[in-house]
């Protein structure tokens, strides 16, 4: 099963100058729960963001440049080589950024969408692709409002692709 995990604005927003543009404690929290145990693979500019690999979790780095290296993770090329990697994890997680989650879902490679919604607008240079609903079905939504912890109305909603 692979899966992609975001958390996006109502504007498809992810981040901007390489950073997250919010801080949602249950994201997080989330992200943690459903990562943990497993693989993670994402780009370049997304683990140098995160800064480390995170614990628990095997990590993934996809860049084109065949010089890098980082203690703690494996390196692929390509997200096929990403995937071939990792091909006997039951569930492998996608996690950013933005031209690695337009890739899988151009490539038709994920099996379900894992979103967080974030239920405000932000300026933004990294946006998650337009989910087409031809494609996908929601098959599962939790509504929060916020918080003192979690400044935004947020939503849990996953995905799973439309049988054909």
């Amino acid at each position: 099963m692979i899966t992609i995990i975001a958390a996006i604005a109502k504007n498809n927003a992810l981040g901007k100058d390489n950073d997250l543009i919010w801080h949602l404690p249950a994201d997080l929290k989330r992200f943690k729960k459903r990562t943990s145990g497993h693989h993670i693979l994402m780009g370049r500019n997304t683990f140098e963001s995160i800064g480390k690999p995170l614990p628990n979790r095997t990590t993934i780095i996809i860049t084109r440049n065949k010089n890098y290296f980082k203690d703690g993770c494996l390196i692929a090329h390509s997200l096929e080589e990403a995937i071939e990697m990792v091909k006997n994890d039951d569930d492998i997680f996608i996690i950013g950024g933005a031209q690695i989650y337009k890739e899988t879902i151009e490539k038709d490679l994920a099996d379900q969408l894992d979103i967080t919604l974030v239920h405000h607008k932000f300026e933004a240079d990294a946006f998650f692709p337009e989910i087409d609903l031809n494609i996908w079905e929601e098959s599962k939504r939790e509504d929060f409002v916020a918080d003192e912890k979690n400044i935004y109305d947020y939503s849990f909603v996953s995905y799973s692709k439309k049988a054909i």
